[in-house]
């Protein structure tokens, strides 16, 4: 019986190269979905707190156009870094719109039973539960 030991370690490096190279794009694609789902929890807040913002602004009879226009343009920015987030991250493998702090992030094939309803004003898809569009502020 003959062992050719060379053939063994050359086997083993190819294994082990292999697997560090499946080890690299397993983390790359997960930092991707962080990406993306850190993104959409920054515009969930953004959107929370502009809303917080109208709402005060309408508590105290008051205005500030160009207050509520840096908060919007805040948040298309953020819609843009997600759309370009979105073609790095096959649509299989794509979270679902961030949750609350609260909860847990949902697996994509949940995705679809989350309740979703349409804005009567724009037509945005917006959350069942929503009192107000997330698009244009119309009340629902």
């Amino acid at each position: 019986m003959n062992i050719d030991v060379d053939k063994i370690l050359e086997t083993g490096a190819k294994v082990v190269d292999s697997a560090k190279k499946t080890a690299v794009e397993l983390a790359q694609k997960g930092k991707k979905q962080v990406d993306l789902l850190d993104a959409q929890a920054k515009k969930s807040k953004a959107e929370r707190q502009l809303g917080a913002l109208v709402y005060s602004l309408a508590k105290n009879g008051e205005e500030n156009e160009l207050l509520v226009k840096k908060y919007i343009d805040a948040i298309a920015a953020i819609e843009a870094d997600i759309e370009e987030l979105r073609k790095e991250v096959p649509a299989e493998e794509q979270p679902c719109e961030a949750p609350a702090e609260t909860e847990a992030p949902t697996a994509p094939e949940a995705c679809a039973e989350t309740a979703k309803k349409t804005c009567p004003q724009c037509g945005a898809e917006v959350e069942e539960d929503a009192l107000f569009c997330n698009g244009c502020g119309a009340q629902l």
